[in-house]
């Protein structure tokens, strides 16, 4: 294996079109701060970037939603989502913006470069175009079915159920998110990136050099490419973007999945002026963190991207994470069925390693996994606070009672006490592989199994029960423990960064160089430790139903807002057509051998006439009597269970599936006609 001089580190850039939540936390921040962090424990040149991506349908889709201009809406997001990694302690060495202009600059200038080397297949095809709205359709701006899962919410760009790369025209019954007609297709020109010829490049470099990538990304890379690569359209019709640099390009901005991984390199530009040996020097390794659906985005087409430039080293690895589901059922932003960071941090603002530990435990590393309040509670009760917590306590409080908190000196080591040393090293030389390879839920284990190791020392010994018959003995065991307290202090960092400085706080020390672990001399004799803080609190069970109840509510209201789509437009001359007049019930039976029917007789200001309807599951005959309602009167009559219905009664369905009366005013006569 290379032995690199440097890292260069990305994660993917979160649309500011929301906050983030705990999908994306488990999916890519959270692994990549630990390996990040672990690196830099090591002592290794490594550069970490992420930013806002700022451009795409999504952004103009909100923006539109909420009446605001879409710069208003990345600027709302851009600093919510800045401040709550910060406050989780994402530690990127930058967290940029793709609306700067370093980056209009930076992703201009490499559609140039590519431009007047004669990359790109300029084409004039047919795409879509909704009539009523008078504008080409962006990807995400079309909707229909997949016709790879049957999904029937795939976008125009990506299948989100099978993960799928689409065009538009793939689509089966397209439907334009801003109308909701069908669009019709229209001639217009783009930019295309040769795909097609890059296969053969794409082949040897993923299938025959990076058999080692996770299997969920060299299986969805694998299938791409046995599929046959396609050019890939890098503009778009569009009025927010960076717009397309070329003559006769008005109107048309770089497509989103062009210009947002050049913001790793712009984000770059803007933290050091030698950002060129972390993107074009081979003794750098590249490390795109992203979550399952971007694979392809950056396994095939950004590092097509890259090759076809000329100057840029190629990823060396993109450990993707499949996704997290919230208690059973998959986190929908457009629902509010998720946990937003910024909401976390303010419902538990002392508990940032918490999410940080149950997030890494429960990682989506190879498939789909699960997040639950119930686990997050037990996991903080009954791992972090009853073992690592508790020994941490336990080693602190007896050192302050036994030796006025100065660290005694240790004895002859037993072969139990080597022992433990050695486990120490084990372990940590176990999580540095771990790390490295991107298992991220093995290396934690490994950690707990540290702070495990120290908690039955300390149980085995029993220090508090000898200390009057063998007091030598019990200083050698807090010495021990002490030691291994310490070389926690170094190994929880990358996962647990706040509990790091809690316990190095404790314990009086300076941050160590990981490197350093599995010494049983970390701290020496005679150092003064300060008196125990408690790491962790009881997360109790009120908190745990304030969320549940939480989600709830999200949920119902959800259901609330749910409607049948519009459906086609007719005419005026055809709802001229449509007589409806107000009309007071005044009798009611109930239709014999029926569930749902309704015999009625209706005083319609013209006639007294007989009208069978479907709702006696909601109300019954008595309570109906004297209702004012309204009644399509001109509807051809209809017999229903031999009886003739002579009109129809005008209803509406609550989310619940409950039919209402639509009324009129109590003083409306009977006959008078709704214009």
């Amino acid at each position: 294996m290379k032995n690199f001089k440097r890292y260069m580190v990305t994660s993917a850039l979160p649309y500011t079109n929301g906050p983030v939540h705990i999908g994306h936390l488990a999916g890519v921040y959270i692994p990549s701060d630990i390996y990040v962090r672990y690196l830099r424990l090591k002592g290794k040149d490594v550069l970490w970037v992420c930013g806002s991506d700022e451009h795409g349908v999504p952004i103009t889709l909100k923006a539109k939603k909420e009446g605001i201009s879409p710069q208003d809406v990345v600027d709302k997001y851009h600093k919510i989502i800045k401040k709550s990694f910060s406050e989780l302690g994402i530690s990127f060495d930058i967290y940029h913006r793709t609306s700067d202009k370093l980056h209009h600059k930076t992703a201009s200038d490499f559609f140039e470069k590519l431009y007047k080397d004669g990359k790109f297949i300029e084409k004039t095809t047919e795409q879509y175009f909704d009539t009523e709205a008078n504008q080409f359709l962006a990807d995400r701006y079309i909707t229909g079915t997949c016709p790879h899962c049957g999904n029937g919410e795939a976008y125009g760009d990506q299948c989100e159920n099978c993960g799928t790369a689409l065009s538009a025209l793939e689509l089966i019954n397209p439907k334009s998110t801003i109308s909701g007609s069908k669009p019709v297709k229209k001639e217009t020109k783009h930019w295309y990136l040769a795909l097609d010829k890059n296969e053969a490049f794409l082949k040897e470099w993923i299938l025959e050099g990076h058999k080692e990538w996770k299997s969920n990304v060299y299986g969805q890379c694998k299938s791409w490419i046995d599929k046959g690569l396609l050019p890939r359209a890098v503009s778009r019709d569009l009025g927010w973007g960076v717009p397309v640099p070329v003559e006769g390009a008005e109107g048309k901005v770089l497509y989103v999945w062009f210009d947002a991984p050049i913001g790793y390199i712009s984000a770059t530009k803007a933290l050091t002026p030698d950002w060129e040996k972390y993107w074009k020097d081979e003794n750098t390794k590249l490390v795109h963190f992203i979550g399952k659906d971007n694979i392809v985005f950056h396994c095939i087409i950004f590092p097509t991207m890259l090759k076809e430039e000329g100057s840029y080293i190629l990823p060396e690895n993109v450990p993707a994470n499949a996704f997290l589901n919230l208690e059973g059922a998959k986190i929908s932003t457009s629902k509010n069925h998720a946990v937003w960071l910024h909401e976390y941090l303010e419902d538990f603002e002392d508990a940032q390693d918490v999410l940080r530990y149950t997030l890494t435990a429960n990682a989506p590393e190879t498939k789909d996994n699960n997040f639950t309040w119930k686990d997050f509670q037990d996991r903080n009760n009954n791992e972090l606070v009853a073992i690592f917590g508790n020994f941490i306590n336990r080693t602190a409080v007896l050192i302050q009672k036994y030796y006025e908190g100065k660290i005694p000196e240790a004895g002859e080591f037993t072969q139990e006490d080597k022992i433990v040393f050695e486990k120490i090293s084990t372990y940590a030389e176990n999580i540095g592989k771990s790390i490295e390879n991107y298992r991220f839920r093995e290396a934690l284990a490994s950690m707990m199994n540290i702070a495990r190791l120290g908690n039955k020392y300390l149980a085995d010994n029993e220090p508090w029960k000898i200390v009057k018959t063998n007091p030598e003995r019990v200083k050698t065991i807090m010495y021990v423990s002490t030691q291994i307290a310490a070389n926690l202090s170094i190994i929880c960092e990358p996962f647990l960064p706040f509990t790091a400085q809690k316990l190095r706080k404790i314990l009086n020390i300076e941050k160590f160089d990981i490197n350093m672990t599995g010494n049983d001399n970390l701290i020496s004799s005679s150092h003064i430790i300060n008196k125990s803080t408690l790491l962790f609190r009881k997360i109790e069970d009120k908190e745990i139903e304030f969320q549940m109840e939480k989600l709830e509510k999200a949920k119902k209201k959800n259901e609330m807002k749910i409607v049948e789509p519009v459906k086609n437009n007719i005419s005026f001359d055809d709802f001229q057509k449509t007589d409806i007049r107000t009309a007071t019930i005044l009798e009611a039976v109930k239709v014999k051998k029926t569930k749902k029917l309704l015999q009625l007789k209706v005083d319609t200001g013209i006639d007294i006439r007989t009208i069978v309807s479907g709702i006696s599951e909601f109300y019954k005959p008595e309570e109906i009597i004297g209702k004012k309602v309204l009644i399509v009167i001109n509807i051809e009559p209809v017999k229903l269970r031999g009886i003739m219905s002579e009109g129809m009664i005008l209803m509406a369905k609550n989310p619940e599936g409950k039919l209402l009366f639509v009324q009129a005013e109590k003083d409306t006569e009977n006959g008078s006609q709704v214009m």
